[in-house]
């Protein structure tokens, strides 16, 4: 175990150093100059000085070679200090300090929502015997990765903001400003969820321990809670930590569209205003985030299926179709 979690902690290093660098070679090496971008938009037209420019450019290590401001940008992040935002000049951790609470919120609340939905219609498609029931949810999963996250929020805001006046259209106001963004989140989360876990369970259902179960007198119940769900859930909890990436992707369309003030919407401002240390800030923020997710899955899998820590020894006491615990009399007596 302790190997699996000291190789799993250095694969997750490696994943935050490597975005850390792809995204400085994206956007500390543009073409561009910030600073000018900068003193252009602030100068209404008006002719900025070159002297300007260069002091603003050596205040922000514009000026070094590349391999210079990689290191120092580097070794400043490494201490926390993820630099000063050229557009406010507010350090980027206040900044990032301030809207991610917010976004925390959100995105917690889709979490919670589209695991819900997406695990209730997997759930309730492989326990029901009902051809159309179960036809009608494998249904919604396809239509619901399909539609996008814009128009669902476009349609939720004409519904319940502007036709029926249940929740508010925008800002950041207490509880109920959350439910239309939260909902426009979870409706992706909950169709990519109910289509690998519905997946997932058929697959188990067929798999033999399940006959090998009844025939020891379990019950249907007795056999999905103990060993379809177990077993049929592994591939969903493992892309979990991709999911939690993409929520806080989405969280960009979704507070432009609720007018709410919170990481995606600086997303949206320092790409705007070309605001590199932000910008940089950002994305090694959004990437801790899912690389410290990724890294929980991966130390939960092993509790889920044990045989994840025996890689090479994964196929014993499985060739004959069997469940952890299943030929064992486990929860059928």
């Amino acid at each position: 175990m302790l190997v699996h979690v000291l190789r799993r902690v250095a694969g997750a290093v490696a994943v935050l150093w490597a975005a850390f660098t792809v995204s400085f070679l994206v956007l500390y090496l543009l073409p561009s100059d910030p600073v000018a971008i900068m003193l252009d938009q602030g100068a209404g037209g008006e002719r900025v000085d070159p002297a300007r420019v260069a002091e603003l450019r050596e205040r922000y290590g514009f000026d070094q070679g590349p391999l210079q401001q990689y290191l120092t940008v580097l070794g400043r992040t490494l201490t926390g200090d993820l630099g000063t935002s050229i557009s406010s000049g507010a350090p980027v951790t206040g900044l990032i300090a301030d809207a991610f609470p917010e976004t925390a919120k959100l995105a917690g609340l889709a979490l919670v929502l589209g695991l819900a939905g997406g695990v209730g219609i997997a759930t309730l498609a492989s326990w029901t015997r009902a051809a159309w029931l179960r036809g009608l949810l494998l249904s919604l999963p396809p239509l619901g990765v399909a539609v996008p996250g814009f128009w669902v929020g476009l349609v939720l805001l004409h519904l319940f903001s502007f036709t029926w006046f249940v929740f508010p259209a925008v800002g950041n106001e207490g509880f109920a400003s959350l439910v239309l963004p939260a909902v426009t989140l979870a409706v992706g989360l909950a169709a990519v969820v109910a289509q690998m876990l519905s997946q997932g369970l058929r697959e188990a259902w067929r798999a033999p321990y399940v006959e090998t179960a009844f025939a020891k007198g379990a019950g249907r119940a007795r056999v999905l809670g103990a060993h379809v769900a177990r077993n049929g859930s592994l591939p969903t909890v493992t892309v979990l930590g991709v999911l939690v990436g993409n929520l806080l992707g989405g969280t960009v369309v979704v507070e432009t569209v609720f007018s709410r003030q919170g990481f995606g919407r600086l997303v949206e401002n320092a790409v705007t205003t070309q605001d590199i240390p932000v910008v940089q800030g950002l994305v090694v923020v959004a990437a801790a985030v899912f690389v410290a997710t990724s890294l929980l899955v991966d130390l939960a899998h092993p509790l889920l299926d044990p045989r994840a820590l025996s890689a090479p020894h994964a196929g014993r006491g499985t060739r004959s179709g069997t469940a952890p615990g299943a030929l064992a009399g486990e929860g059928t007596r």
